[in-house]
């Protein structure tokens, strides 16, 4: 299944969670109310809320109800509040996260055109909100930066109140998997040890366009993984290259950091990037960056000066 924060164009409505289901968008609380005809529904807002915040931070139980759903909606298709996509406009699907924590350096490749030592740690950072757009969304290139980089990484939702994790029981915290777009701006990146200034820029960094339920994907360690720019490849690799797998990083973070329901972790680019070129293509106003991730989907945005 896959879920979406959507808004019916041309309306002053509020973000909404909806799922994909053939060329439409459904709204699952509209979809719920339908599924559960007669019984008088209180609260619904608790039980499945409408906004996509709110419904990631209620984690698994919601996500479970959603899928009970979207088996009705399969079965009476007809019967259901739905657009088409070109009716709505997508954005990124959880706005508000309470943390978006990043790895650095997870592919040995990656680390090498870095001209960075292999880890013996997963190295960690954090996104803010203020950067998270989504697939319809431009990427917004600031003029403190000439040296705008793109990094796709296979993103991890967090279903479920998450410490002291061991690694063998790791997937049953998560909800799914989207794709994010670790925007970097190298000259802010490098400017001194700590790397936020050059990685939570206002609006820079894509997440989406859904996100994609645990059960449909599967293994995520075995994920075709490409970045396009302007239709050019420029990263093609497989998460069976990370260094630290998604088990291990969800048993490391949790030791370190509660993690809870709706929060994000990005796990890392493979090599590629601009930087590490001998003759660096950082990115410019009006480039398009393509991320394709295997059984999640495409996400692209065009970069915008600022």
């Amino acid at each position: 299944m896959k879920l979406v924060n959507y808004q019916v164009k041309n309306k002053e409505d509020n973000p909404r969670v909806g799922f994909v289901l053939d060329e439409r968008i459904v709204d699952v609380q509209d979809a719920f109310r339908k599924y559960k005809q007669q019984d008088v529904v209180e609260n619904l807002d608790a039980l499945l809320p409408a906004n996509p915040t709110d419904f990631f931070k209620l984690g698994n139980p919601a996500i479970e109800k959603a899928k009970e759903v979207y088996t009705y909606v399969t079965e009476q298709p007809k019967d259901n509040t739905s657009f088409l996509r070109e009716e709505v406009y997508i954005g990124t699907p959880i706005p508000e996260p309470s943390k978006v924590i990043c790895v650095g350096r997870n592919y040995v490749e990656h680390a090498q055109e870095m001209k960075s030592d292999i880890p013996e740690y997963p190295v960690l950072f954090a996104k803010f909100a203020n950067a998270l757009i989504g697939p319809e969304d431009d990427i917004e290139k600031t003029p403190q930066t000439e040296k705008l980089d793109y990094e796709v990484e296979l993103t991890i939702v967090i279903g479920k109140e998450a410490s002291q994790v061991k690694r063998e029981n790791a997937f049953d915290y998560i909800a799914g998997y989207t794709i994010g777009n670790d925007i970097s701006a190298r000259d802010l990146q490098k400017r001194t040890p700590q790397w936020l200034q050059g990685k939570t820029i206002d609006k820079s960094t894509p997440i989406g366009p859904w996100v994609v339920t645990a059960d449909e994907v599967g293994d995520p360690g075995k994920l075709d993984v490409r970045c396009y720019v302007n239709g050019e490849l420029r990263q093609s690799s497989n998460t069976e290259k990370f260094i630290f797998d998604v088990p291990f990083l969800i048993e490391f973070i949790s030791n370190l950091i509660t993690l809870y329901p709706g929060d994000i972790i990005m796990t890392g680019t493979p090599d590629g990037v601009a930087f590490g070129m001998d003759q660096p293509k950082f990115l410019q106003d009006g480039d398009i960056i393509t991320n394709e991730i295997e059984k999640i989907g495409t996400l692209e945005n065009r970069v915008r000066n600022k």
